[in-house]
């Protein structure tokens, strides 16, 4: 059996960032005749490009490419957002008769979608929304995060305490419901067929790799991105600005910083959300099919992809 004789397939590759699962996932999509559905939340944004090590205009080129360039820095893209479009994407893909890759570091955006979660239901509260985005732009920030941590430490764990408005969210919906957030993050039926792969290195390599990156989208104008944003009026309080390495350029900007400095921070929090990836893409997941991306043999990987093994089929209603 291929990928093809399965119903709805849905190829996912997943892993911590810097380990290769863009370039993995190209070359698999030549292969396999499939197109790429980002899940990564930093490439969202126009404009962002350097500092979230997005694709290239080239690499999107040689093979189609969906949900990178879908926003301005000053929108919001919901989690709910995100699955319902990539949902029909993914349909759009497999009527196609092309293979679906999901590629992603962020953790909830996939399995958002491999599992088909069910977000919580509760309607935003315009006051109480107000009420803590006050406490947002004020030193309290950091209070809203360590009362999430005391109220409700899983959703804690998977939340980027730099990302104020999940915090925000998360917090409101337990406030408003008596509820923990976690608790109201529901798994459904799955309507696609999908195999998990995992792309890894050692850590140590890991972490050599990300400094070498990092230094690379210096040489490479990432100053003058943020500096355009800035410009255009991109405030560094808003969601997209709190991606690791824009922030600590708008403090070098505003001479907070050395540029040192900021690349020394930028290095600490990749490392600190490498370990947070690793909350959802567990070593011991039995879903989750590992390589490590410098000892793989490419043509074994693409038998394996071919193979029955791994397969999990969707989930009966």
């Amino acid at each position: 059996m291929s990928w093809n004789d399965y119903p709805k397939p849905l190829l996912v590759i997943v892993g911590p960032t810097a380990a290769g699962k863009t370039k993995l996932s190209i070359e698999l999509a030549r292969v396999l005749d499939g197109e790429i559905i980002s899940a990564d939340s930093r490439y969202f944004y126009r404009g962002m490009d350097i500092g979230t090590a997005k694709p290239t205009y080239d690499e999107r080129k040689s093979v189609q490419h969906h949900l990178i360039d879908i926003a301005d820095p000053n929108e919001t893209w919901s989690l709910a957002k995100f699955q319902n479009e990539a949902k029909i994407i993914i349909n759009e893909i497999q009527e196609r008769d092309h293979l679906p890759i999901l590629v992603g570091g962020t953790g909830q955006y996939i399995q958002a979608v491999v599992q088909s979660w069910s977000m919580p239901a509760q309607e935003r509260n315009d006051n109480l929304r107000s009420v803590l985005e006050n406490k947002v732009k004020s030193k309290e920030k950091d209070n809203l995060y360590e009362f999430l941590k005391i109220v409700d430490p899983e959703a804690a764990a998977h939340i980027d305490f730099r990302n104020f408005r999940r915090t925000l969210r998360a917090v409101e919906v337990i406030l408003l419901t008596g509820k923990r957030f976690s608790d109201q993050r529901k798994i459904s039926s799955s309507p696609f067929s999908r195999k998990i792969i995992g792309i890894n290195l050692d850590r140590t390599q890991l972490y050599a790799r990300i400094d070498y990156r990092i230094e690379e989208m210096f040489k490479n104008g990432f100053v003058d991105e943020v500096r355009n944003l800035v410009e255009q009026g991109y405030s560094s309080d808003l969601s997209s600005m709190t991606a690791i390495g824009y922030r600590e350029i708008c403090n070098y900007l505003r001479n907070e910083i050395s540029l040192d400095e900021a690349k020394v921070i930028m290095k600490r929090n990749t490392r600190q959300y490498v370990r947070r990836q690793a909350n959802w893409f567990k070593e011991n997941d039995p879903h989750i099919h590992w390589f490590l991306s410098n000892k793989m043999d490419f043509n074994q990987l693409i038998d394996y992809i071919q193979s029955d093994k791994g397969w999990q089929l969707p989930d009966k209603e």
